[in-house]
């Protein structure tokens, strides 16, 4: 008898848990029901037309959506709904929020590499890496990157003059390893060497390990822990990463030896030692009292190389292509060159870059046109209204910076490649996320300023070999 009540009450609970979660879901999808989007199959939602893609397929596909929602719509990524936003009025609200702030699945798989680094940590342990990474990126000490940009971009100068410049090559491998060179400087105070030594270790491990979380990232069967690493791209994916964070690690124990047996420091009048590296200001940071652990510095050093390489070299590969096929541009490019510099061949100040408006119009607008970083992701922590829509807690939205930027209420003719776009008069009006290529709000990216001095140093450099 007591048994048969034992177990009435376990099945009591376990059915009345079951009506609850079915009753929530009801209400879920009640939700998301008036929300346009492709047809969707229960439990595997519209993936068979996403998997059947070929990768270069995507962005014409994602174009054909924009063309046929407009604004807003619903996709469903197996059991998960993902709401997606094109228009800027739909971002902001999205952006700027303080509540959902926590990033959509598609970062996990960055916690391998980066831990819960600035890209990827949220809540508490967010908002204080935050406040203490922020004086990282002082004016006073972004002049000192400066002088690594300036060093960096003459190597790969040099690199192109030996170039056959009578065919067409493909400049992007080189702009890849000069961003990576600049990085590991500015971010480890390391030099790799990456624009000479073809075999070292830790810049093919950087190449290999990114190329692999592209490729995971587009086959939802590897998503499962388990199974990628069982799988031989996810078996080279740990021997690489593990190559990284062993580099890390030691130029981590190295540099803190460095500091304890240095009982001085030339300063600036910032009080910050020329030329200093990220990792050195995160130590400073360490000895004033922040509890940081190896690891943890390592997660921020290791988000830093990543955010400060590929993204760079994208919008810099971009900005040649685009300069290349429009050489009214490119000669007015040049004349604003020719009157900063004149007849001198010096390397550019950080002055020198400021004075640089025309070509920070050139590069907006191919950041508009082509955002290194294409969508945003966040989780729906708390419901919120975007537009019409009531967009329930566990929703993942999708900001789409790369049909934000062709909102043609703002851009009348958006697939032009026009830097007149960026002129203050027609700026004036503009909806302040019609245009958003660094983010917005409080996740907005912290070295956005350092991107764009290091982009216009690059350009600005091989602007008349282009």
């Amino acid at each position: 008898m007591i048994t048969f009540i034992l177990v009435s009450f376990a099945l009591t609970i376990i059915m009345t848990y079951l009506v609850k979660l079915v009753f929530r879901r009801i209400q879920y999808l009640r939700k998301l029901e008036k929300l346009p989007g492709p047809k969707a199959y229960p439990l595997i939602g519209d993936s068979f037309e996403m998997l059947s893609l070929k990768r270069n397929e995507l962005m014409k596909n994602n174009a054909e959506k924009r063309d046929q929602y407009k604004s807003i719509y619903l996709q469903w990524s197996g059991p998960f709904a993902e709401i997606h936003l094109l228009r800027p009025e739909y971002a902001e609200v999205a952006l700027k929020s303080t509540v959902n702030i926590t990033k959509s699945m598609a970062y996990d798989f960055l916690y391998d590499w980066h831990g819960t680094g600035l890209l990827t940590s949220t809540g508490k342990k967010w908002h204080e890496r935050r406040k203490m990474i922020t004086p990282a990126f002082h004016f006073g000490i972004l002049e000192d990157f400066v002088e690594i940009f300036g060093e960096k971009t003459k190597l790969l100068v040099n690199l192109l003059g030996k170039q056959e410049f009578e065919r067409e090559f493909d400049i992007y491998p080189m702009i890849t390893n000069c961003a990576l060179d600049i990085i590991c400087e500015s971010a480890m105070g390391t030099t790799v060497n990456a624009q000479e030594k073809k075999d070292s270790e830790y810049v093919k491990a950087v190449y290999e390990v990114s190329e692999l979380i592209l490729y995971r990232a587009l086959r939802p069967w590897l998503y499962a822990d388990t199974i990628w690493k069982l799988s031989s791209h996810g078996r080279a994916y740990y021997r690489n990463l593990k190559t990284l964070h062993d580099f890390t690690n030691k130029v981590i124990m190295e540099h803190r030896e460095a500091t304890s047996k240095s009982s001085t420091q030339p300063e600036t009048d910032d009080g910050v030692g020329k030329k200093r590296a990220f990792l050195d200001l995160l130590l400073d940071a360490t000895e004033s009292g922040h509890e940081l652990s190896r690891a943890d510095i390592r997660e921020e050093v290791d988000t830093f190389m990543f955010e400060g390489h590929d993204t760079t070299a994208a919008s810099i590969g971009w900005a040649i292509f685009l300069l290349g096929n429009n050489p009214e541009v490119q000669d007015r490019v040049v004349d604003e060159l020719n009157d900063i510099f004149g007849d001198s061949d010096r390397r550019a100040t950080v002055q020198d870059l400021n004075n640089m408006k025309y070509l920070e119009m050139v590069i907006k607008e191919t950041l508009r046109l082509y955002p290194s970083v294409p969508f945003i992701g966040r989780l729906v922590s708390e419901d919120v209204i975007i537009g019409d829509h009531l967009i329930p807690a566990g929703v993942w939205l999708n900001i789409e910076l790369f049909n934000v930027h062709r909102c043609e209420d703002y851009f009348p003719n958006p697939e032009k490649f026009d830097p007149d776009n960026f002129l203050p008069e027609k700026m004036q009006n503009r909806h302040p996320f019609a245009y958003v290529p660094f983010s917005a709000g409080p996740r907005n990216c912290i070295g956005q300023k350092f991107a764009v001095l290091e982009e216009k140093t690059i350009i600005s450099s091989n602007s008349e070999e282009i």
